[in-house]
């Protein structure tokens, strides 16, 4: 399991350097500065949650089921977030936009659950 998340969170922070550069290099000056903006805080917040992701993915062994859930969490919502974002400015059909509120959820859920889970010491801080 901790292979996964692993290998998740690394995908997702090349995914965002990626197309951090994609915007700044092939998209500046060909789509509005909105959109533009929407595209960047996409990769930010993916960029964001691929190292929580590794922070939270390395400490597997101590963290246990709480770890996982929050990592499932993060995982789920940073792809829904951030890829109605892109899919918003790629493809120009703002209908995406109704999907980003589940996947801000989804992160957010993630923190939550990490901080109650942090007071409850279930797993945390690991040792």
């Amino acid at each position: 399991m901790r292979r996964i998340y692993l290998s998740a969170s690394a995908l997702l922070g090349l995914f965002s350097v990626m197309l951090g550069a994609f915007a700044t290099h092939a998209l500046k000056g060909t789509i509005p500065d909105a959109d533009l903006a929407i595209f960047e805080t996409a990769a930010r917040y993916q960029m964001y949650h691929a190292i929580a992701m590794l922070a939270l993915g390395l400490a597997m062994d101590r963290v246990g089921k709480s770890g996982r859930a929050v990592l499932g969490l993060w995982l789920f919502g940073t792809i829904v977030f951030s890829g109605s974002l892109y899919a918003i400015v790629l493809t120009g059909v703002r209908a995406f936009g109704a999907v980003a509120p589940i996947g801000g959820l989804s992160l957010m859920a993630g923190w939550a659950f990490l901080f109650v889970s942090a007071v409850r010491h279930e797993g945390f801080p690991p040792r």
